[in-house]
């Protein structure tokens, strides 16, 4: 710990300390130096994020919404299951058993998220029934997946060379070279029946990138796509010795995946440490590796759910999500949120707009409190400051604007010795007086919940009360106030994230 960090540690028990017993409120002391040392800060968790299955990307709300995010949020990307599905068309076999390519629905998927601005972080999976080695191979989602190997892979090399070429004479090899190919999802659990399961997995990632690479050697490829962060130093290897192309390294990972299973360990981790750790461990297993500049693509993640306490459709996302940035910053190139919004069909048809969902917007297009915290934080600056307070995030923009994120995490199961914190912030560097700005989002602001359970939680809200609970959540215009000799106050409930912005004057 450094001395500064000790500092502000020491502050914040000696208020703790000092508070009668039953008080609800604490205080911090921080100074923040504008002139700090800083670093480029791209916005690593905002460009791609995760949605359901391809065939969604057809539908009106998902359309709207992905634009939603790409307008407010900062969206470049977007990574989905099952691109040769059944469903979607790809692949099917004549009479006399030859393959027949359909790319019909694959243009309008693409042509659909193009329009609006966000590139397919195109997901390779999962396989056509004609295709299957075992036809029962059948995943236990709601819209049935085969998750075998193909039967032949003459025929698999042919599918992907097709659907490469496809893709590259509709829209131009300067385009398609900007997306990424991932080949499959979790191999190393039940969405890859190859037995065994690494050994197969391999043999499958090896087709496919030879035969995208054979198409033009400009596609990006990459995988392996494992749950639990698995894998990664048995495919880097196994890439190296067969001198097959890898682009780019990619895993998964959830704050309430467990500590055994992505760690290997019984260590004691706080779910709100899991993610940014297991993502430490990857970047330094692709550093150990034979191509150690590899980019490292963390393709699916959330905050904890926290079970029935919902937390995803809490305002809690927020802190929980400002934490993990500043965790992840320098470890990892792009961080996909699971997901953009719910409409999702893994466990079937929604049956009510707030069920603990991964999404950003409920059903029927309502903004969670999720939404706005991801909006707030696209308003961070590109250069990151130096500081040592671990609920700041502290950043400058291109034209001289500081931008601060405060929060005041509390996790979800200790909610009841939570407290309201106050920030006594000096800023050091900036010219007096100074304009300053203030949005947050909390249980007041850009929160639905509190109206849709005064209209009696409905299960099927009509337009009109969507309009009103979307209405009632958008955020305000931000507070104004000025900074006077460097100095102010941020009150900051539980689970309070706050976004300051100070232009200087002179």
């Amino acid at each position: 710990m450094t001395i500064k960090s000790l500092a502000v540690f020491l502050g914040l028990m000696v208020a703790a300390a000092c508070l009668p017993a039953g008080a609800q409120s604490v205080s911090q002391q921080v100074t923040i130096e504008a002139r700090a040392a800083g670093h480029p800060f791209p916005h690593f968790w905002e460009q791609t994020f995760g949605s359901g299955r391809a065939i969604l990307a057809l539908r009106d709300n998902y359309r709207k919404d992905l634009a939603d995010v790409h307008d407010e949020i900062g969206m470049r990307y977007v990574r989905f299951h099952a691109i040769l599905h059944d469903e979607v068309g790809v692949y099917d076999e004549d009479d006399a058993g030859n393959p027949v390519y359909n790319f019909t629905y694959v243009d309008q998927i693409y042509d659909g998220l193009l329009e609006r601005g966000v590139r397919p972080f195109v997901e390779i999976s999962f396989m056509p029934r004609k295709l299957a080695s075992n036809p029962k191979a059948i995943h236990p989602f709601w819209y049935k997946q085969n998750v075998s190997p193909p039967k032949d892979y003459g025929r698999w090399d042919a599918l992907m060379r097709a659907f490469a070429q496809h893709l590259v004479a509709r829209y131009g090899i300067d385009e398609v070279a900007q997306w990424y190919f991932e080949v499959w999802n979790e191999p190393n659990i039940d969405f890859w029946a190859g037995d065994p399961k690494q050994v197969t997995y391999f043999e499958l990632y090896d087709h496919t990138a030879r035969a995208l690479k054979a198409v033009n050697p400009r596609l990006r490829v990459g995988g392996p796509a494992t749950a639990a962060a698995h894998w990664v130093p048995e495919f880097l290897k196994h890439a190296s010795e067969q001198h097959v192309p890898v682009d780019f390294v990619s895993t998964h990972g959830y704050a309430d995946d467990s500590v055994e299973d992505m760690f290997g360990t019984h260590e004691d981790i706080p779910m709100r440490d899991r993610v940014c750790r297991a993502i430490a461990k990857v970047h330094g297993e692709i550093g150990a590796s034979a191509s150690p500049k590899l980019p490292l693509m963390w393709t699916e993640w959330n905050v904890p759910s926290y079970g029935e306490l919902n937390a995803r459709d809490n305002w809690y996302v927020g802190p929980a999500l400002a934490r993990d940035i500043i965790q992840c910053d320098g470890l990892v190139t792009m961080m996909s949120y699971w997901t953009f919004d719910d409409v999702f069909e893994e466990s079937g048809v929604k049956t009510t707009p707030f069920d603990g969902g991964f999404g950003l917007i409920a059903p029927g297009r309502i903004k969670k409190p999720s939404f706005y915290d991801f909006a707030l934080l696209h308003r961070l600056g590109d250069v990151r400051l130096a500081n040592a307070a671990d609920n700041l995030l502290v950043t400058r923009r291109a034209d001289g604007t500081l931008v601060v994120a405060a929060w005041n995490l509390v996790d979800m199961d200790k909610l009841a010795q939570g407290s309201t914190l106050t920030l006594h912030l000096h800023f050091k560097g900036v010219s007096s007086p100074a304009e300053v700005s203030i949005a947050r989002v909390d249980e007041e602001h850009g929160n639905p919940m509190t109206l849709y359970r005064a209209m009696g939680s409905p299960r099927y809200p009509t337009l009109k009360q969507v309009t009103a609970l979307n209405e009632a959540s958008a955020l305000p215009a931000p507070e104004k106030t000025t900074l006077t000799d460097g100095q102010m106050d941020l009150t900051l409930p539980v689970n309070g994230l706050a976004l300051i912005e100070i232009r200087d004057s002179h």
